[in-house]
């Protein structure tokens, strides 16, 4: 009998466990993500020799710019934000360790909140596999949002990839 209680009470714990790591707020490499109990997205930093120091998503993952979107607007939507999706937030972005340049946020066309840099809209890309892959560097005229303010916007005439 104090096995089977003993035995009860691990699937318990487990089941707990399970759960509270699951409602971190954790988020996957194409998604905002949350952070604390503000409903805001954390905005990090990392660096490479050949970018220097850029933003990163809650989940490490590089973000991009757009140079077709203007100050508080933005124009990757549909196909677009399928292959370039928004950093998005349920509150106030909050600047992590590293981070200088104003955030804040927009509202899409659908009806999301997404955190802006220096005004201009954040994206991940979807060829980005792990934290600090910077592939969608320079492709349909997105660059790597780098820290500082807001990366000079690219060229219309970028690489395609979506």
């Amino acid at each position: 009998m104090l096995v089977v209680r003993s035995i009860a009470s691990l699937v318990v714990t487990a089941s707990l466990v399970a759960a509270a790591c699951t409602s971190s707020g954790a988020a996957s490499a194409q998604s905002g993500g949350s952070a604390g109990g503000t409903g805001g997205v954390v905005v990090g930093t990392a660096s490479s020799a050949n970018l220097g120091t850029f933003l990163t998503g809650p989940n490490g993952m590089t973000l991009y710019t757009h140079a077709g979107d203007g100050p508080t607007t933005s124009t990757c939507t549909g196909g677009c934000a399928t292959a370039w999706p928004p950093l998005t937030t349920s509150g106030q972005p909050t600047a992590g360790v590293g981070v200088t340049g104003q955030l804040g946020t927009l509202s899409r066309p659908d009806g999301a909140t997404q955190v802006t840099y220096g005004g201009l809209p954040l994206y991940y890309w979807q060829g980005d596999k792990k934290p600090g892959d910077v592939t969608g560097d320079g492709v349909n005229s997105f660059s790597v949002a780098k820290v500082g303010g807001a990366a000079p916007l690219p060229s219309a005439s970028g690489r395609t990839g979506y």
